[in-house]
């Protein structure tokens, strides 16, 4: 089985992880979202609010487990019987950044880094964008209301934040792009 763990903050989770993820499935038997705690990073949410956020958006999906953590991401993934880690990439400057961590966690472990590059619709979007819409009152759903696509109610998420409302649940269309690096 392949497993692959998917890592990040997912402060808020968007519609561009769920594509990742949806895109990452094509390829992997399982995929563990670990949310990770970064002592450098202040979070909008806490790491049991946005676990629940994330186990909702994929309740019914059997392939994909929620899992927090802490310390190294490379650990966490031997500690789950995970050789590979998926990244999503939008743009340039996401690829040199997420290129020297692969190199570093190729160096220390035996970890693969897989980048999934980004669909069209969603390059431009980014947790920190989005959390800036939700603090001044922008239309911040346009990046979060497709993401409880697996039911068909409409379901009413408490996020401790006035400004979250109902969300409308719809399906999403999945488009797989991705590249592996070489071991080179």
């Amino acid at each position: 089985m392949k497993r692959a763990v998917f890592p990040g903050s997912f402060d808020p989770i968007t519609i561009g992880h769920l594509d990742i993820v949806n895109r990452g499935l094509k390829v992997f038997d399982e995929i563990i979202i670990g949310i990770g705690e970064n002592t450098d990073k202040k979070y909008m949410f806490s790491s049991d609010k946005r676990a629940e956020y994330v186990e909702t958006v994929f309740k019914k999906n059997n392939k994909v487990t929620v899992k927090t953590y802490s310390g190294l991401t490379v650990d966490f993934c031997k500690k789950n019987n995970s050789n590979f880690l998926i990244r999503g990439l939008r743009n340039p400057s996401d690829f040199e950044f997420e290129k020297s961590i692969a190199l570093i966690n190729r160096k220390i472990s035996d970890i693969e880094t897989v980048f999934f590059l980004t669909s069209i619709e969603n390059s431009y979007i980014s947790s920190s964008i989005v959390r800036e819409l939700i603090r001044n009152n922008g239309d911040y759903q346009l990046f979060l209301k497709e993401l409880l696509f697996k039911t068909s109610s409409t379901i009413n998420l408490i996020f401790s934040n006035a400004f979250f409302r109902r969300l409308l649940i719809s399906s999403y269309d999945i488009h797989s792009v991705f590249i592996i690096p070489s071991s080179n």
